[in-house]
C-alpha cells in the first residue's frame, strides 16, 4: 500500500480509507456518524495513565484537543500509550525498563498512526521518556503533527522542588530522618500533577518540543493549575486542522536549523543531561546526525541564562511566570536561526512578534510579581550571564568516543580533579559504600555496565544524590558511568561514557586505585596513573595488558523486552535507539 504521509487532507488519504468498506462499519459501532466518514479525520495519541503525576491529567487535555478538532469540522481518534516514572523505578531492576519505554511508545504511535491513514497527528506527553518518544514518532511518521506539553507541576512549600526526595532517602537509610518532615513531604511535595517543578529531564524535553517548533509558542510548562493550559490544548486541536490542510509535516518543522536552535535552547536553560541522548535519536528518524563537536561549540558560545533548579534556584513554574522558552528564544534571538517554521505554520521570528504583541510577555510579569520577583531573577539577560553554556562534552582514554557533565551543576572547584578509582559493576553497590560511609573523599566513583547495551541505562540519581547529600563527599567526589543520570542530578557527574563497558570500552579495564583525571575546562577524561604512579606511557601499556585479559561478563538480561533493547541499541552518544 502507497503510503498518504505527505498528503495532509487529500482525496488519496479517503481513497485508500475507502479500499475496504469495513472501516466504516467498524466504525459506526462506536461514536461515529454517516458524516464524520467524510470529516478530515486526527489520531490524538496521548502517555494518560495513573501512573504518575506527570501522566495522570493528561486526558483532560485530550478532551480539549478533540473539542478543538470538532470545532474545525473534524473527527478525532484518540489512542493511549501510557508513560512510566524514573522516580518510582528508583532503586530496584525496574529502572532498567524506563529508557527502553521511549522506545515501544515510539513504536505504538507509528502503530496507532498507520493501520488506517490519518490527516493529522497531536501526540500529549509531559514527561521524560514520552515527549522524546513522540517526538521520535512524529519524525518517523513525517505527517501533520503538533506536540501539546503536559505542563509543569504546583510548586512545593517555600518554593521547595521534588529536589528533597534525594536528601530526605539518604536520611532515612542512615536512619537520620525526621518522621514528620518525611510526612509533610509526602502531603505538600509533590502538590498537583505534572511534571515535576525542576530544569529535570521531563521539564527539559518540553522545552525542546517547543524550541524544535513542535509545539505552540509558549505550551512548554504551562503550569497544569492554570486554565490557561486546557485553552492551549483547545488552540492545539484548532491548529492540527490547518496544518493537516496545509500540508505542512512533521520533517518540514525538524530540520537541521531547528535541532541547531533547541541545542542552544538547552545549553541556556542548562537542561538535562537526557537530552543529549534524546535529541540525537529525534534527529535520527529525520536522518539528521547531530555531531558531539557541534554540541560542544554550542556549549561554549551560548549564554547560560535560567536561574532554575537544579543548576540554579527557582522552580520551572515561575521560569514560565518569566517568559518560559519564548523569553529565552527572545533573549537569545542573535543567536538563533529565526526562518525555521513551526506549527503556527509562521516562523519562529513571526512567533516571537506575535507573543510580544499578544501580551504573553507581560500578563507572566505581572503573575511573576505576586512572588515578589522578577524577570531578571529567574532568566537573566545575556549581558549578566555567568558563563556560556551548562554541558560539556569530555574525552579521552577513559572516554574516546565521549562522555557527558553539566558543568553549570558542578561546584568550581571539582571542574579540575584528580582522584583514585573506586570502581563497581552495579550501582546499587556503589550507593551502598556511600551511605554506609566506606567511600573516602576525593574518590572518583567508577560504575559501568550500566550503558545501554549493558542494562538498559538506567539512571543513577539514587547514587547522586547520597553523593551531595554527604558533606564529607559532595565537594570533594566525582562519579564516572556509562549510565545516566536523572535531570535532577547535580554535582561531579559524569555519565554516557562511550564505548560502554560491555562492549570493552577503557571503563571496563579501570581498577580500584587508578588514578583519573577530569578536566571541565579542557573538556578531558583520562586514566593517567596506576597504583598511585601518574605516568601516561605505562598508563597505555597496562592497559592494553588488562584489554588481553578482559572478557565481558554474562548478560544480566536474557530474555523479554529489555533483552531485545539492550541487544540491538546503539550507543549513548548516538542517542541509545534501537538498529
Amino acid at each position: 500500500m502507497n503510503s498518504c504521509n505527505q498528503c495532509g487532507i487529500s482525496q488519496a488519504c479517503s481513497e485508500v480509507r475507502n479500499n475496504w468498506k469495513q472501516i466504516d462499519s467498524l466504525r459506526m459501532g462506536m461514536d461515529w456518524d454517516e458524516e464524520d466518514i467524510n470529516k478530515p479525520q486526527i489520531l490524538i495519541d496521548d502517555a494518560w495513565g495513573t501512573t504518575h503525576p506527570g501522566n495522570v491529567h493528561l486526558d483532560a487535555l485530550t478532551k480539549q484537543v478533540g473539542i478543538g478538532i470538532y470545532e474545525k469540522g473534524g473527527k478525532p481518534t484518540y489512542c493511549h500509550v501510557s508513560d512510566v516514572c524514573d522516580g518510582c523505578a528508583m532503586g530496584h531492576d525496574g529502572m532498567n525498563y524506563i529508557l527502553l519505554s521511549r522506545e515501544i511508545i515510539a513504536d505504538m504511535v507509528e502503530v496507532h498512526a498507520s493501520y488506517i491513514p490519518f490527516d493529522g497527528l497531536v501526540l500529549i506527553s509531559g514527561c521524560d521518556k514520552s515527549v522524546p518518544a513522540h517526538l521520535m514518532a512524529a519524525g518517523r511518521m513525517d505527517m501533520p503533527t503538533i506536540h501539546v506539553p503536559g505542563g509543569s507541576m504546583r510548586i512545593g512549600p517555600n518554593l521547595t522542588t521534588s529536589l528533597k526526595t534525594g536528601e530526605l532517602s539518604a536520611k532515612a537509610k542512615k536512619g537520620l530522618a525526621d518522621p514528620d518532615e518525611i510526612r509533610d513531604y509526602n502531603l505538600f511535595g509533590t502538590p498537583s500533577p505534572g511534571a515535576c517543578q525542576v530544569m529535570g529531564t521531563a521539564s527539559t524535553m518540553q522545552c525542546m518540543s517547543e524550541a524544535l517548533g513542535m509545539a505552540l509558542p509558549g505550551a512548554a510548562l504551562c503550569p497544569t493549575t492554570l486554565q490557561e493550559i486546557y485553552r492551549r490544548a483547545r488552540q492545539a486541536g484548532k491548529q492540527i486542522m490547518r496544518l493537516a490542510e496545509m500540508g505542512l509535516t512533521a520533517r518540514k518543522i525538524l530540520v537541521k536549523d531547528a535541532f541547531i536552535n533547541a541545542l542552544k535552547i538547552h545549553a541556556a536553560i542548562a537542561g538535562s543531561t537526557n537530552a543529549l541522548i534524546h535529541l540525537p535519536a529525534i534527529a535520527h528518524e529525520v536522518g539528521i546526525e547531530l555531531d558531539i563537536d557541534v554540541i560542544d561549540q554550542v556549549n561554549q558560545t551560548v549564554p547560560y541564562l535560567v536561574n532554575v533548579a537544579p543548576s540554579g534556584r527557582y522552580p520551572t513554574e515561575l521560569f514560565w511566570f518569566a517568559g518560559g522558552i519564548p523569553m529565552v528564544q527572545w533573549l537569545i534571538k542573535d543567536y538563533l536561526n529565526l526562518d525555521v517554521i513551526t506549527v503556527t505554520g509562521k516562523t519562529l521570528g513571526e512567533n516571537l512578534e506575535v507573543l510580544n504583541k499578544d501580551g504573553f510577555f507581560r500578563r507572566g510579569r505581572e503573575m511573576l510579581a505576586s512572588y515578589g520577583l522578577t524577570v531578571e531573577d529567574v532568566i537573566r539577560p545575556v549581558e549578566k550571564a555567568e558563563h556560556k553554556g551548562s554541558l560539556a562534552i569530555l574525552k579521552g582514554n577513559l572516554a574516546p568516543g565521549g562522555s557527558v557533565v553539566k558543568f553549570s551543576a558542578v561546584p568550581e572547584e571539582m571542574h579540575y580533579h584528580i582522584g583514585p578509582a573506586m570502581v563497581f559493576d552495579r550501582e546499587e553497590d556503589c550507593h551502598a559504600a556511600i551511605v554506609q560511609n566506606k567511600v573516602k573523599p576525593g574518590s572518583v566513583l567508577i560504575i559501568r555496565y550500566e550503558g545501554p547495551k549493558g542494562s538498559g541505562m538506567p539512571e543513577m540519581y539514587m547514587t547522586t544524590d547520597a553523593l551531595k547529600a554527604d558533606k564529607n563527599l559532595n565537594t570533594t567526589t566525582a562519579l564516572v558511568t556509562d549510565g545516566r543520570f536523572s535531570g535532577f542530578s547535580s554535582g561531579p557527574c559524569i555519565g554516557h561514557v562511550t564505548p560502554e563497558a560491555i562492549e570493552g570500552g577503557p571503563i571496563a579495564l579501570v581498577e580500584d586505585g587508578d588514578i583519573i583525571e577530569i578536566d571541565i575546562k579542557q573538556r578531558k577524561l583520562n586514566i593517567i596513573g596506576i597504583n598511585g604512579n601518574i605516568d601516561r606511557q605505562e598508563v597505555d601499556k597496562i592497559l592494553e595488558e588488562r584489554r588481553k585479559n578482559w572478557q565481558p561478563p554474562e548478560r544480566r538480561i536474557k530474555r523479554g523486552a529489555l533483552e531485545k533493547y539492550t541487544r540491538n541499541a546503539v550507543s549513548a552518544m548516538l542517542g541509545a535507539y534501537t538498529k
